[in-house]
């Protein structure tokens, strides 16, 4: 069995961006469910959702790379972003091959 190694971590969720925003929410036991607010769910039997809220994907990439990707994608780079911030590590610090998300 090969190690790992958790060295950062980086969060967009519901209930908070960033490791102490999301931290700070589950801690409290705040729930990110609320009303749809993204799109009209009126047709829809389901008009509640978890919905990531005050995300702006300019924090972490370009607009170039903004208006090239979809959401989730967004959320995954700025999480990776982060994770990367808090674990310390410079480019460099590391083999790019032993790395992962």
């Amino acid at each position: 069995m090969r190690r790992v190694v958790i060295t950062g971590l980086g969060v967009v969720s519901p209930v908070g961006i960033g490791k102490r925003a999301f931290w700070n929410a589950i801690s409290s036991g705040r729930s990110g469910v609320g009303r749809i607010t993204r799109f009209d769910s009126s047709p829809f039997p389901t008009r509640i959702a978890a919905e990531v809220k005050g995300f702006d994907p300019n924090n972490y990439m370009d607009q170039k790379t903004v208006e090239r990707t979809e959401l989730s994608t967004q959320f995954a780079i700025a999480a990776a972003k982060m994770a990367m911030q808090d674990s310390g590590l410079s480019e460099g610090d590391y083999d790019p091959k032993r790395i992962g998300v």
